[in-house]
């Protein structure tokens, strides 16, 4: 069980920095530093709003509309890292 555990906290700390990564290359391109016409970009792109589009897409329809600003990714974050502590001192608080 420990194992299943700790393959859980890795994905999760893989997928926050998936949500960041997917945050700073949304920047990127709204401020024209990177061209999506690039074929790697666009691909990159691609790969990081279908991984981590539909897991926001049900935050940002319980959020309030902000104008330009799109926080649903420090919710999911936020949402992640309570997942990881309650992992961490409930379930196996001997353990870490």
């Amino acid at each position: 069980m420990r194992a299943v555990l700790d393959i859980i906290l890795i994905v999760l700390d893989l997928y926050v920095w998936l949500l960041i990564a997917a945050a700073i290359l949304s920047w990127l391109i709204a401020f024209n530093v990177v061209n999506t016409r690039n074929q790697l970009v666009s691909a990159i792109a691609e790969f990081l709003y279908r991984i981590t589009e539909p897991v926001l897409a049900p935050i940002r329809s319980f959020l309030p509309n902000l104008g330009g600003l799109d926080i649903s990714p420090i919710i999911l974050i936020l949402i992640i890292f309570f997942i990881q502590r309650v992992i961490q001192y409930y379930i196996y608080p001997n353990v870490f």
